[in-house]
Order: structure tokens, then C-alpha cells, then sequence
């Protein structure tokens, strides 16, 4: 009885001394498996992404980007620029428009002027005030009288259909001795020449 339980003793204790090994783990209750990732979260999460794939792409939406804005850019000036310039054409247009208009009237008015000057000179009463009258509102609008006596011969504003000799040695152009009929312009363009007698 005493080696019996001696034995057993022994077996005991051997049994209780671990022997370098590690006991099998208990097995536990069963995890569950991790659902995998959708692609959503996937590309939502910009950090899980491929760097590359950014790095790749957004340099070239980039560089379109600043492309298609300066077409854009080029586009709104060119067409500036042509508004710009038919604007300013057509004032030009408008402004030439009214000043023929005005022009034709004054061409018009000059025979009036005319038979004014003719009753003036003929000593006919009470046109010296009409004329003066109707000078001073067409000078207004840019109507100037040209042909005044001992003024230089120009002839763009002078018609010379007589001459005479000064008898003056050493006269060096020749002036208007006398206006046989009054020329006029219209604020700088000649409607017509003043006919005059020159003096060489």
C-alpha cells in the first residue's frame, strides 16, 4: 500500500510540473468574420487610395483645367476687342452720318446766303439783319466764310479766275485782291471755294 501510493504520488506530481510545452488553448466561443470592405468606403477614405493614382491625375485635371480657361480668356477678349471696334465704327458711321446731313442743309442754305449778299450789295433795306441773322446761327453749327481781301492764296479754300499785277518788285506769293463770291466750309470740310481775284 505505501509504494502504491507512493507511485501515485510521484505520477501527481510529474503531472503537475509543466514540461515545456504549451497546453493546447481552450477553445473558445467562435468569432464572427469581419465583413469585408465595400468599394464605397474604399474611395471614400482617401488615405486607404492609391497615392499614385492621385498624384497621376489630378496634375493632368490640373493643367485642362487651366487650358480650357485660357480659351475662355482668349475668347471673351477677341470678342471684346470686336465689339469694341464695331462700336466705335458705328459712332464713327452715326457721326459722318449726321454731319453729311448737316453738311447737305448747309449747301443747301447757301443760296440763300447768296441772294442776301446779292440785296446787301445792291443796297435793298432791312436784309443786313437777316443775313447777319442767319451767318451767326449757321456759325454756331460750324459754318466759317472764307475769302477775305489781302489774306494768301490758298487753293484749297480759293478759286482764282482773274489775276492782276501788284507792280511790286519782290512780292513773294500772291494774295487775294478781291472776293467775287464768298466761299464757305463746314466745320473744316470746303463746301465751296471762294472765286477771287489774285494779286501776283
Amino acid at each position: 500500500m505505501s509504494a502504491q501510493s507512493s507511485d501515485v504520488s510521484e505520477l501527481d506530481t510529474a503531472a503537475s510540473e509543466p514540461d515545456g510545452t504549451d497546453p493546447a488553448p481552450e477553445a473558445g466561443p467562435a468569432s464572427e468574420p469581419e465583413p469585408p470592405e465595400s468599394s464605397e468606403s474604399a474611395t471614400a477614405d482617401p488615405e486607404s487610395a492609391d497615392p499614385g493614382t492621385f498624384s497621376d491625375e489630378a496634375p493632368a485635371d490640373l493643367a485642362t483645367a487651366i487650358a480650357e480657361r485660357d480659351a475662355y480668356l482668349e475668347d471673351l477678349q477677341r470678342v471684346t476687342a470686336e465689339f469694341t471696334n464695331f462700336r466705335r465704327q458705328t459712332m464713327k458711321r452715326n457721326t459722318d452720318l449726321v454731319a453729311q446731313a448737316a453738311s447737305r442743309l448747309a449747301r443747301e442754305l447757301l443760296v440763300v446766303l447768296d441772294a442776301c449778299e446779292a440785296a446787301v450789295s445792291q443796297g435793298v433795306e432791312g436784309i443786313e439783319a437777316v443775313q447777319a441773322q442767319l451767318l451767326g446761327v449757321l456759325t454756331g453749327e460750324g459754318l466759317t466764310v472764307l475769302g477775305t481781301v489781302d489774306e494768301a492764296f490758298d487753293p484749297g479754300f480759293h478759286e482764282a479766275v482773274m489775276s492782276e499785277d501788284s507792280g511790286a518788285d519782290g512780292q513773294a506769293a500772291p494774295v487775294v485782291a478781291e472776293v467775287l463770291r464768298t466761299g464757305y466750309a463746314w466745320n473744316g470740310r470746303v463746301l465751296r471755294p471762294a472765286m477771287v481775284k489774285v494779286r501776283n
